[in-house]
């Protein structure tokens, strides 16, 4: 039997659906008053200054690049959102014009415009996780609102959000010790009401049988539009391209904001519901010494009783005071309680006629976190010297509840990936926890306080940026079978984590930067062969060099960087039998983003990376040099758009990603091959009621030649996992 338990409804989750409902039914009644005015009133439409112009630092969005799809900057932690070109900092942002443009339903369809960042899933679940000039960052790692601790788990659906931000590097001093993000970080910005009202509903069909409505509402209302309500609904539901693949997905948000002369305040709720049946988890290689041929894409690998439901709850609440014209007092705090329920398998291959057995483990996931910030910024001058300062605490608390349940590991089904046939669900025998009410089974705080300056000469063309962070981490874990703290894997460090760089701009189109900047996370527990088994190793410490120079010309604009960056890894001491972070693993790369307009109508997005990885340090000098499990030495993107001009309204859209070959183990002996595909699309733009209203028509297919290929491995090389097949998308949005 498949247990779908639910989790009773939360106060949280009761709020957020009271204030959709509400804000539905208010921006109903206020479309039916507009359309029941007389013909011949007049009305006075007032038009708000308050964004008129972006000012650094704060919580408006950085203004986006000529069509709309892509800013040249984003937010930069508690420095707020700045524009790329004043900071010592990489970062680019993409907007949800762009994520309606390519259908891009998950934050992974938005960052594979960025060939700095692959996308990867999860260690035997579904989640959609990332790596970052060569390192991973763990979905549930990303930020919203600059805050960690309150996306949802695993994956994040783009209808609520304005803005997908990756800042690439380690950054330590803007985000404190944001989970895993060694090598850059991803920030989510949920939509506010815009000045001009919208009403937009959607529907959209993905092959092979997925289909979604959805509805986005904004509305702005005082005398100067100081006030916004901006509300998202979406349901999608259908199998999936690859067959038995049964997926389900349901949003609700909603935004509200105020914006005054001096306060500027803003509370977003949402709520994210995913559900997964059958869908595939990868194929298990650990017990053998090749890689397998590749299976037919449609053809589904996995068995329909496995699944995993998703369900999150979270808020967020800013608000910035201008204490005078020059000093502005800031906060932000949120929550987020997430509920996983899964049957989770996968097929361990033992032969390369692709037989594997099938094991089956029940989890429950109970997660509940709250995260916030506070600080002050300022400008002043000493002499001929400016001074952009900013003073900030930020705090992250998270507790986990689990338990599990697993089948004999003795007596496994067998399945074959080439032909599988499905199987009877295997009874579980362990049991670890309490599955119906799991205790608590870790606890984590993360706290720190920041310094930043920011100094200017020569008018501001010479930017020297100074700071420093110190970040204080405590790690507690318990037995999920009698509640007891676990003091072998447990502790509490802190550390003080310095920052520079400098930007010369010796024209208004031309930055060149340069950085130190630094990384922090949980080292790891030492494994059960150490004399230290199960003990936390403290954390580990990494660091980043870089060097670049940035453009804007107005009609195009890019970045190109060159970083290394120095991550200590952890190695079982020969002699001492001591599990400790003695080992290291070096990336060095160069970077490349060029995004514009160069000729009218055709607009381009396009970006390389090439990966020098390496492991520098190892036990006992074993695979020293080798390149890292996951990490390809050249990856790119080059994605286009032409306007069809003999047809008003009418783009045709065209993108190939390629990622070279990676190895999955770090004896460098096996590896999978490189692969590009190829994404092609149509859109028409239609003006309606003499051009009141708009409706959009969008139909793209994704690897449009069906090429086979082994996408990713997971960073310890147990799990590999298959590319999806060509899909047919079909999107209608109509604005009224």
């Amino acid at each position: 039997m498949m247990n779908n338990k639910k989790n009773p409804a939360t106060p949280l989750r009761k709020t957020v659906l009271a204030l959709v409902i509400g804000s539905v039914s208010y921006s109903a009644q206020a479309a039916t008053d507009a359309s029941a005015k007389p013909a011949g009133e007049e009305t006075l439409v007032v038009q708000s200054t308050a964004n008129s112009e972006f000012t650094p630092g704060g919580n408006d969005l950085v203004p986006a690049f000529l069509d709309g799809q892509i800013a040249h900057g984003g937010r930069l932690g508690m420095l707020g959102e700045q524009k790329a070109m004043d900071v010592p900092f990489n970062v680019i942002g993409y907007t949800s014009k762009l994520v309606q443009d390519q259908q891009a339903k998950t934050i992974a369809d938005v960052v594979s415009n960025d060939a700095g960042v692959q996308v990867g899933q999860g260690y035997g679940n579904f989640a959609e996780t990332y790596r970052i000039r060569g390192f991973e960052l763990d979905g549930d790692d990303m930020l919203m609102g600059g805050l960690a601790g309150i996306v949802p788990r695993q994956i994040v659906d783009t209808q609520m959000l304005e803005r997908v931000e990756i800042f690439k590097g380690s950054n330590a001093l803007l985000n404190g010790s944001a989970g895993s993000g060694v090598g850059g970080m991803i920030n989510l910005e949920p939509k506010h009401a815009e000045d001009t009202p919208l009403t937009r509903v959607g529907v959209d069909y993905t092959s092979r049988s997925q289909v979604g409505g959805s509805l986005d509402v904004g509305r702005r209302y005082g005398d100067n539009n100081q006030f916004g309500v901006r509300m998202n609904l979406l349901h999608r539901e259908g199998d999936a391209a690859v067959e038995n693949d049964h997926r389900r997905t349901t949003v609700a948000s909603v935004g509200v904001d105020y914006r005054g002369s001096r306060l500027r305040t803003s509370l977003d709720l949402g709520y994210q519901n995913k559900t997964v049946h059958g869908g595939e988890m990868g194929v298990n290689i650990s017990a053998v010494d090749f890689i397998p041929t590749l299976p037919n894409t449609r053809k589904n690998y996995s068995q329909q009783w496995a699944y995993s439901d998703m369900e999150n709850e979270f808020g967020l609440a800013r608000a910035e005071y201008d204490l005078t014209d020059d000093w502005t007092a800031y906060g932000a705090f949120g929550g987020q309680h997430a509920h996983e329920d899964g049957t989770y398998g996968a097929p361990k291959l033992f032969n390369n006629n692709g037989d594997a057995t099938f094991s089956r483990m029940d989890t429950v996931r109970i997660s509940d976190s709250w995260s916030g910030m506070a600080g002050l910024r300022g400008n002043f001058a000493t002499g001929f010297v400016t001074h952009k300062v900013n003073v900030g605490y930020s705090a992250n608390i998270k507790r986990d509840r689990v338990a599990w349940t697993q089948s004999d590991q003795k007596k496994l089904p067998v399945v074959n990936i080439y032909d599988n046939k499905d199987i009877p669900l295997p009874e579980n025998v362990t049991h670890s926890g309490n599955y119906d009410d799991p205790l608590t089974t870790a606890r984590y705080r993360s706290q720190g306080y920041t310094l930043s300056d920011t100094l200017g000469v020569l008018d501001d063309t010479l930017l020297f940026t100074v700071g420093a962070r110190h970040q204080k981490l405590w790690v507690r874990n318990y037995s999920n079978t009698t509640g007891e703290e676990t003091t072998t894997a447990r502790f509490t460090q802190d550390r003080w984590m310095p920052t520079y760089g400098v930007v010369y701009k010796p024209w208004d189109v031309v930055s060149f930067y340069a950085n130190h900047t630094e990384a922090l996370q949980p080292g790891g527990v030492a494994p059960k062969t150490a004399e230290n088994r199960y003990q936390s190793v403290g954390i580990a410490h990494s660091k980043q060099n870089e060097i670049g120079v940035k453009t804007d010309f107005g009609r195009v604009g890019g970045t190109l960087a060159l970083f290394e960056i120095k991550k200590p890894t952890g190695i079982l001491n020969s002699t001492t039998n001591m599990y400790g972070l003695d080992g290291e693993q070096r990336n060095r790369g160069v970077e490349l983003n060029l995004f514009g307009e160069p000729v009218l109508g055709l607009r381009l997005n396009g970006s390389a990376t090439w990966l020098d990885a390496g492991l520098t340090k190892t036990k006992d000098g074993v695979n020293q040099g080798n390149r890292p499990i996951g990490v390809a030495n050249f990856y790119g993107v080059i994605g286009a758009e032409y306007d069809i001009k003999p047809v008003d309204g009418l783009t045709a859209t065209a993108r190939v990603n390629y990622t070279g070959s990676q190895y999955v183990n770090n004896a460098n002996t096996r590896k999978l091959d490189s692969y590009s595909t190829l994404d092609l699309g149509l859109r028409y733009r239609m003006h309606l009621n003499a051009d009141k209203n708009q409706m959009v028509w969008r139909v793209g297919v994704d690897n449009v030649t069906n090429e086979k290929y082994w996408a990713s491995v997971e960073d310890n090389g147990t799990y590999i996992y298959q590319g999806d097949p060509r899909t047919v998308k079909v999107s209608m949005s109509y604005d009224f």
